[in-house]
């Protein structure tokens, strides 16, 4: 089986570096918490969770993982993400520093809060 892509968001976690799996586990556990409604998909063999559009997504790399909020999240917090690495899509933790999942729930939290506003919005 090897050179498959993986079809779950497990597969694509196991399949990662090992160094990474923690940390990728533990985001997509506070990822589901944060959207528990949301449908888990892998896209262009990355995951993402989408309600009813994307919300946000995550993938693994050599030495550290990306988090990928929108750009509007990322610009909105751009304070409290100083002191990390950042694009303007993107979010990227090494493998060898803790997670921070207080500013991935709140970045996360602001991803669904949006969604949802522009849902709504476009209701009426």
């Amino acid at each position: 089986m090897a050179g498959r892509r993986p079809t779950t968001i497990a597969g694509y976690i196991e399949a990662a570096p090992r160094a990474g799996q923690p940390h990728l586990r533990r985001l997509h556990a506070l990822l589901e918490s944060v959207a528990p409604h949301a449908q888990q998909v892998l896209k262009w063999n990355t995951p993402f969770f989408v309600e009813p559009r994307f919300l946000f997504g995550f993938s693994a790399h050599k030495s550290h993982l990306s988090f990928a909020p929108t750009a509007a999240t990322l610009k909105k917090f751009r304070h409290e993400l100083a002191a990390h690495d950042t694009t303007k899509m993107m979010l990227r933790i090494p493998y060898d520093q803790p997670l921070p999942e207080e500013l991935l729930r709140k970045l996360a939290r602001a991803c669904v809060e949006e969604l949802r506003r522009r849902v709504d919005d476009s209701f009426w």
